[in-house]
């Protein structure tokens, strides 16, 4: 059913208060299509709702705000591994911790990842050294302009650092509906991150013991000390990505700043963004409403509920920052709209 004038506050993690023209819940492949026409006969753009933790909402939004509430969640088991079917509004992390409940490895690493299945892939999610791609199979996705089931395997999604076709040549004509993933037979630990290191270092857990019920109790120990609840303070998870650069500039500002925490990717060095936000003095910074979380620089927090426009100056102000100070550019996570 379709409604009119609808507060989009309870719909987005940073709890900012916007409206949309018009608003639909969907959790049906009949009721997303019905919705799709109704804004193809009236124009509208659209504004894609799930778990609403990588948005921000700058204003009201003029167009149809349609929730992807589609449900459906099933385990395969293969030999000695698993395929997952879930449904795009499902929830992430339930659906990791019931795998692990099972037993089984290959999705541990990205537990207590906030949203829902639907926006996993556009983000190419990823936490602790592992990312989706890495036991991701195909997707079903429904096409704006004519409600036509269209499915994309992993190639297809052209999946790359919190990346993928869906950010790119496919932004705005995709609505994912289902995600397949394909789970290993065989298990190992991926634990090379230094953080996940010395936690079973200070825990006394022997590596070669370990389960993935002991790396996803790790992963949620280590998010949870440092990463606000979104319940008790609104954010919108990481909101920038770590940057990636040259050995040129990383290897000038290793000189420069010898305690700078990086890690390799190929030819190129992926800097942590919150390193740097830390090292430039944001971390805790407040004001009126909007700031940095206290514990985690990568997170913007919005606790005095404040408009969208406050929270992306901050984020500019930060960016502008970094670059002057760092010479490195950094790009948000969560999108804009509208």
């Amino acid at each position: 059913m379709i409604q009119t004038d609808v507060d989009l506050q309870p719909f987005n993690t940073m709890t900012i208060a916007a409206r949309a023209r018009y608003f639909c819940a969907a959790t049906t492949l009949e009721e997303l299509r019905e919705a799709l026409a109704f804004a193809r006969e009236q124009q509208l753009p659209i504004l894609p709702l799930g778990g609403g933790s990588n948005i921000v909402l700058t204003g009201d939004f003029p167009g149809l705000a349609l929730h992807v509430g589609l449900k459906g969640l099933s385990f395969e088991p293969l030999t000695g591994g698993m395929r997952i079917r879930a449904a795009a509004g499902e929830n992430w992390h339930q659906l990791v911790m019931r795998s692990v409940e099972m037993g089984q490895g290959g999705l541990e690493n990205l537990a207590l990842i906030p949203g829902n299945i639907g926006a996993a892939p556009i983000q190419n999610i990823g936490a602790y050294g592992v990312e989706l791609r890495d036991s991701f199979e195909q997707l079903t996705a429904m096409e704006i302009a004519s409600g036509d089931l269209v499915t994309f395997s992993a190639q297809e999604c052209e999946f790359g650092y919190r990346d993928s076709l869906f950010k790119n040549a496919g932004k705005d004509r995709y609505l994912i509906c289902e995600v397949v993933l394909n789970l290993p037979a065989t298990w190992q630990p991926h634990i090379a991150y230094p953080a996940l290191q010395q936690y079973f270092t200070e825990h006394a857990q022997a590596i070669d013991a370990l389960t993935p019920a002991d790396v996803a109790a790790a992963v949620i120990d280590i998010r949870n000390s440092k990463l606000p609840n979104p319940v008790e303070i609104p954010n919108a998870g990481s909101f920038f990505k770590n940057p990636v650069v040259d050995a040129s500039l990383y290897s000038q500002l290793k000189q420069q700043h010898p305690q700078l925490v990086a890690f390799a990717a190929g030819d190129h060095w992926k800097l942590a963004a919150g390193w740097l936000i830390d090292q430039a003095g944001w971390r805790g910074f407040q004001n009126n409403g909007v700031g940095v979380h206290d514990r985690q620089a990568l997170v913007l927090v919005n606790p005095g509920h404040r408009c969208g426009s406050q929270v992306v100056a901050l984020a500019q102000d930060i960016a502008r920052d970094i670059e002057q100070k760092f010479g490195v550019t950094l790009e948000p996570e969560p999108r804009f709209y509208p």
